[in-house]
């Protein structure tokens, strides 16, 4: 099971890198489509990490993203005084992205894989998630 996991996030990690060459310079669609996929898959990342500092940051700050960020956080501290061992896995699919102007659609299935206290759980999410444009970078709300 540990290897399928691997072999999940080396696959996820090998697409971040192919996603991520893009080279620089004048941004065009495409440069934003290849920001927006590379904001998604390290937040996901970040959750796999429970690094929940950096998966709020690639929120706006106060959006109902950054808020489904803290309420998976509170979870897992709440589970880590139930039994002190926690892992997540969360595996992200992207299926579309619409871009318009500064505003971003993405739709997409999200997998998450729960253990903790000997038991494991799992649920799938799939819609939308919107992103916006701030600076040069994109931000999920």
């Amino acid at each position: 099971m540990k290897k399928k996991y691997f072999l999940v996030i080396l696959f996820l990690l090998l697409a971040i890198f192919l996603t991520g060459c893009s080279g620089g310079g004048i941004v065009t669609p495409a440069n934003d489509e290849a920001a927006i996929k590379n904001v998604i898959y390290d937040w996901s990342l970040a959750l796999n990490d429970m690094n929940w500092s950096k998966a709020k940051g690639y929120c706006i700050n106060g959006s109902d993203m950054y808020y489904a960020v803290e309420q998976i956080e509170d979870l897992v501290n709440t589970l880590y005084a139930l039994c002190n061992q926690v892992t997540m896995n969360v595996v992200v699919n992207i299926q579309d992205v619409s871009i318009n102007g500064s505003y971003s659609d993405v739709y997409c299935s999200i997998l998450y894989y729960t253990t903790y206290c000997s038991y494991y759980e799992t649920d799938e999410v799939n819609g939308y998630l919107h992103l916006q444009k701030i600076g040069n970078s994109w931000k999920m709300y």
